[in-house]
């Protein structure tokens, strides 16, 4: 073990414990770094602030953030992976890797974004405290791999590069000009290492007649964030170009706390961190930049228009999902959440229902969603921060119905969970057990409910609700009160970390 885990935070220890024997290089094993944060705008209204497009199932049945852990854990020569996301996302992040089977080496909070370059420091400087050599494999999670099994072939070809101390990016063969992506040019082999190449130059974002040059030319790639290094590699590298981030996250992980089975990053050294891509940060300025091509089927699933070139389509070139009607129409990617969706007529739209917000914009405009969210953030407005089914670590709650001084909701508590005790200033609430059983504690009083039974909670009363059964618990709820905001909960004790 490294000399620096002498000083390391008690937060830290035991996560790492299996490197700190046998760290040759032919025992090292690639440790995946798993990108899971994001606010994940770009594909409302779908996705919101509080469950971003990574964590939901916009591509099939899964998540792209559970496509991407099974897409590279238990591989040959890749280890479990260390998991960076946003505070808010922890309990969510943790339920999909537990309904996949995987367990991480840490999941790490971020308190809030900071772009990439900060994510994958972070996760550098505590893999270097176990050992300074170590292989990260650095990974997004709200992208499409068509044939994961090529981009692993990728990785062990890049494998020599990034043992010699290169900083290894993996690149895609265009086959359009897309002006939403970045691009790299791939130069000359690198000798003794064959499938590397040097890069030359970067292209951030270029414009259409610039993209179409890259595309015709056959020597640029697009660049898809995903990178293989060695921590200590990158942190030198890093040191070079921004000092000041790497003392930042030195100082985060430094006074890093436990929370449960996360690992919360201080929250005034990383947010100190610039906002930067590991790009801008350090791969467009290193001169270890290598980069190489790898034909995956890959696509940024970054806009509804990318949706429509990925899916099933019918024979008028529309993807249909859901409890779709499409009548006369083409070109469209209809989505229908929870009620039926006609069209007629209509020709190349991006149409997205729920049951709470509606999209409709010209397929082309898809990159412009910025626009609309704009708009949303401005006026303060719930459905870009949540759904109505919004996800707890004890289960999840679902508004059905609102308007002044009432609010209806479903509540699903898992067999064992149980609510933080609590009370709110503002508003009473009146519960009613549908399905399961009901511990319910109510100021000194502790009672048990069954089906069809009731109970008031006045205002101001201190509580909480726990489902003391082996089924899922069903409760209606409603609130009356002047002010019904979520953020009317004083915790007083919590299971979850939240007090």
């Amino acid at each position: 073990m490294n000399d620096q885990s002498a000083f390391m935070p008690t937060a830290l220890i035991s996560i790492f414990d299996h490197l700190a024997t046998g760290t040759e290089q032919s025992a090292r094993k690639i440790i995946p770094v798993i990108l899971a944060g994001g606010s994940g705008t770009r594909l409302w209204p779908m996705s919101r602030e509080l469950c971003p497009k990574q964590l939901l199932p916009v591509l099939g049945s899964r998540s792209s953030f559970k496509e991407t852990v099974l897409s590279v854990c238990g591989q040959y020569g890749l280890g479990s992976p260390v998991v960076i996301c946003n505070d808010l996302h922890r309990f969510l992040v943790a339920e999909q890797l537990r309904e996949i089977n995987v367990k991480p080496r840490a999941i790490l909070l971020e308190t809030s974004g900071r772009s990439t370059a900060p994510a994958v420091t972070t996760a550098a400087v505590v893999a270097s405290m176990f050992d300074p050599q170590s292989l990260l494999l650095v990974l997004p999670t709200d992208h499409h791999v068509g044939v994961p099994a090529a981009f692993l072939s990728a990785v062990q070809t890049a494998r020599k590069a990034a043992e010699a101390g290169l900083l290894v990016a993996f690149g895609a063969q265009p086959d359009r000009p897309e002006t939403g992506f970045g691009y790299v040019y791939r130069g000359a082999a690198i000798e003794n290492m064959p499938g590397c190449f040097v890069i030359d130059r970067f292209i951030e974002k270029p414009d259409r007649d610039t993209a179409a040059a890259c595309v015709e030319s056959g020597a640029y790639l697009w660049n898809i964030g995903r990178f293989l290094f060695r921590a200590d590699s990158y942190l030198s590298e890093l040191e070079r170009f921004e000092p000041e981030m790497l003392q930042a996250c030195k100082e985060g992980v430094a006074r890093a706390t436990r929370d449960l089975d996360f690992i919360r990053l201080d929250s005034g050294a990383f947010e100190r961190c610039p906002n930067r891509s590991i790009d801008h940060a350090v791969m467009e300025r290193t001169r270890r930049a290598t980069v190489v091509p790898v034909e995956m089927d890959w696509a940024d699933v970054g806009a509804w228009s990318t949706l429509w070139e990925l899916g099933a389509k019918d024979a008028h070139e529309n993807v249909l999902i859901g409890d779709v009607l499409a009548v006369g129409s083409e070109g469209s990617y209809v989505r229908g959440e929870g009620r039926l969706v006609a069209t007629l007529g209509v020709k190349d739209l991006m149409i997205v229902a729920l049951d709470d917000a509606v999209l409709v914009a010209p397929r082309d405009r898809a990159q412009d969603m910025r626009l609309v969210v704009d708009q949303l953030r401005a006026a303060n407005r719930d459905e870009l921060r949540s759904h109505r089914l919004v996800y707890r670590p004890w289960g999840s709650y679902q508004s059905v119905d609102t308007d002044d001084g009432f609010k209806v909701k479903r509540i699903m508590v898992k067999p064992g969970g149980r609510l933080s005790l609590q009370r709110h200033a503002y508003r009473a609430e009146h519960w009613v057990v549908v399905r399961g059983r009901a511990r319910v504690t109510r100021d000194k009083d502790v009672m048990e409910l069954r089906e069809r039974e009731s109970i008031d909670i006045p205002q101001g009363a201190v509580h909480r609700l726990e489902n003391c059964g082996n089924e899922t618990l069903h409760l209606i709820e409603v609130q009356t009160g002047d002010y019904l905001g979520e953020d009317d909960i004083v915790r007083l004790e919590d299971g979850y970390g939240r007090v």
